[in-house]
């Protein structure tokens, strides 16, 4: 399984607005310039971020994005499935798949579906403040979690 730059992008965009005051407007020019990412294809990963209730924005000349509530209360998982949709290891797993003919008898379903439950659960304990303090030391290993 392999993550997309939009996805990278869109997890350090979240730590940006993370990093500003709750009530402070960040212009996507000024996350731009920042990491060094193309306003423009900024500009294609906050929209459904925004669509997804994480992030919201402000016009005017005090305006651009915010969290839409606190880094403690959003995480990786939902910034993830913000921009890419479910996270599954295999395409036959996807809740709009078609029905694969050889799911009764595939032998190797049930590891991809443990699979996908252990990088599901990951993604939804690491939060977006953890993901602020810049600090691994903060980030949860799978045998911390106790849930592996």
């Amino acid at each position: 399984m392999k993550f997309s730059t939009k996805d990278r992008y869109a997890l350090r965009l979240m730590v940006e607005l993370a990093n500003r005051r709750p009530e402070e407007y960040l212009p996507l020019k000024a996350i731009s310039d920042r990491q060094e990412i193309s306003a423009k294809y900024l500009e294609q990963i906050v929209a459904p971020l925004t669509r997804a209730g994480l992030v919201e924005s402000g016009r005017g000349s005090q305006g651009g994005y915010r969290l839409s509530r606190p880094a403690a209360d959003i995480t990786a998982g939902d910034i993830l499935r913000a921009v890419e949709g479910e996270i599954v290891p295999i395409p036959c797993l996807s809740r709009t798949a078609a029905e694969c003919p050889r799911r009764s008898h595939c032998e190797t379903l049930h590891f991809w579906e443990g699979l996908g439950e252990v990088i599901n659960q990951y993604l939804d304990i690491v939060t977006l403040e953890q993901l602020q303090a810049r600090n691994a030391d903060d980030l949860l290993s799978p045998e911390e979690t106790g849930s592996f």
